[in-house]
């Protein structure tokens, strides 16, 4: 399990960790931020062009859109430097 400081700023406060557990096993990452009582799981094998769109379609719906879209990006970053 790695735990990556965020650091947005939102309406609300601060998003600041967003913890990562990598399932070499079954070939996925666990994602949650705990702050917005949010997860997901990103699969090795999911389309990458799609990706961003879908973390940001389900952030949406616990956050504002634009730090959503900043925490899309660093989502993505964290899990393919993995």
């Amino acid at each position: 399990m790695k735990i990556r400081k965020a650091n947005i700023n939102t309406q609300t406060g601060m998003i600041t960790d967003v913890y990562l557990h990598e399932n070499r096993k079954e070939l996925r990452t666990l994602v949650a931020v705990p702050q917005l009582e949010w997860s997901t799981i990103i699969s090795y094998e999911e389309d990458k062009a799609t990706l961003p769109e879908r973390l940001e379609a389900s952030l949406r719906r616990h956050t504002e859109e634009t730090p959503a879209g900043e925490l899309a990006k660093k989502i993505i970053h964290w899990v393919t430097e993995m």
